[in-house]
């Protein structure tokens, strides 16, 4: 009887373990309710590992949605690991999520995680990509992979990879001026109406516009980006060629895979754990969240933080050290 109840600890202890390896936020009332998002961090400036917790604590306590944030994650240590990059614990729970948020740059996943992403995918289940998300994956240790045309530089079959052939752009450039032209978000007149905006006006990060030149005419553009002469919010549009015309930065694309299925991609290429201070911003994604699960968006979503919120500014090697998923918990 003794050993059964050690045998017993020991599966706990060992559950327990696993389970600390992520954060799930079950759904309380709301229209969410019933509904799974999976969120995928993992990115070395842009503090993806703040950010999405964040937005996720907002759609599972204010929404009633069920989220599970992924982390990149040091294998000796437990710890989140941004420079981590073949190491995203979790990516089984795509198979019941009915959304996916991705925020990744320069991802090399195993092939067998990686197949729950793909699969996922080809399933023709919605995604929200953010940011760095346009270059989420670099295969440069296993150029064999099954998955390498995933690359950001583009391989056969895929011109551009990933980022270029599922939602419309892989990696360009840097538009804005880099930590020293911020982004103000500019509504594209003729989608004005469009669910995703609802509520939404004045979006603004300290993120830089990125260079995009490759969407089709069949993306919807939402939101251009318009490069501002500094970092705060006041500051005045940058004249010239510049912004003229605005850079896409927020689109919709649809994805038909050869198996006959779709995916509809939602892509915005601010959304930096700092830009997310910006209460419009959050409201979009918030927005986007019912809109790609068939759900009624509000009429003005709330978008309050659940307890405190103090993102650490964009940086490489600026990551806060020592911090388990655990510590994302959501604490009553």
């Amino acid at each position: 009887m003794k050993a059964l109840g050690i045998f017993v600890g020991l599966i706990i202890a060992a559950a327990s373990s696993l389970a600390a390896e992520w954060v799930t936020y079950e759904g309380r009332s709301g229209p969410g309710k019933g509904k799974h998002i999976v969120m995928i961090s993992g990115d070395e400036e842009y503090r993806s590992e703040e950010a999405l917790p964040m937005l996720g604590k907002i759609l599972a306590v204010r929404h009633g949605f069920k989220v599970t944030v992924l982390f990149p994650i040091n294998p000796e240590t437990g710890e989140i690991d941004p420079n981590n990059q073949t190491n995203v614990v979790g990516l089984h729970h795509l198979k019941s999520a009915d959304l996916v948020y991705l925020f990744t740059r320069f991802r090399e996943f195993p092939d067998e995680q990686m197949k729950h992403f793909d699969d996922y995918l080809q399933s023709g289940k919605p995604l929200i990509a953010i940011r760095t998300s346009t270059h989420a994956f670099q295969y440069s240790r296993n150029k064999n992979s099954k998955y390498a045309h995933y690359d950001w530089r583009g391989k056969n079959p895929w011109v551009g990879g990933f980022g270029q052939e599922v939602l419309g752009e892989t990696w360009i450039s840097h538009h804005g001026v880099h930590a020293k032209e911020s982004a103000r978000g500019v509504i594209v007149e003729e989608n004005k109406d469009h669910p995703v905006l609802r509520g939404v006006k004045d979006v603004w990060g300290p993120s830089d516009v990125y260079g995009v030149v490759n969407l089709k005419p069949t993306d919807k553009i939402l939101m251009r980006g318009q490069v501002l002469k500094g970092m705060k919010a006041e500051d005045a549009a940058v004249e010239g060629k510049k912004n003229d015309p605005m850079m896409p930065m927020v689109w919709i694309r649809d994805y038909k895979w050869p198996n006959g299925k779709t995916t509809r991609s939602f892509t915005s290429t601010i959304g930096a754990a700092v830009d997310l201070q910006s209460e419009d911003m959050r409201r979009m994604f918030v927005n986007a969240s019912y809109w790609l699960t068939g759900l009624e968006v509000p009429q003005k979503a709330n978008v309050e933080y659940v307890g405190s919120y103090e993102p650490t500014f964009f940086s490489f090697n600026g990551a806060k050290k020592g911090v388990k998923p655990s510590a994302h918990e959501l604490r009553d």
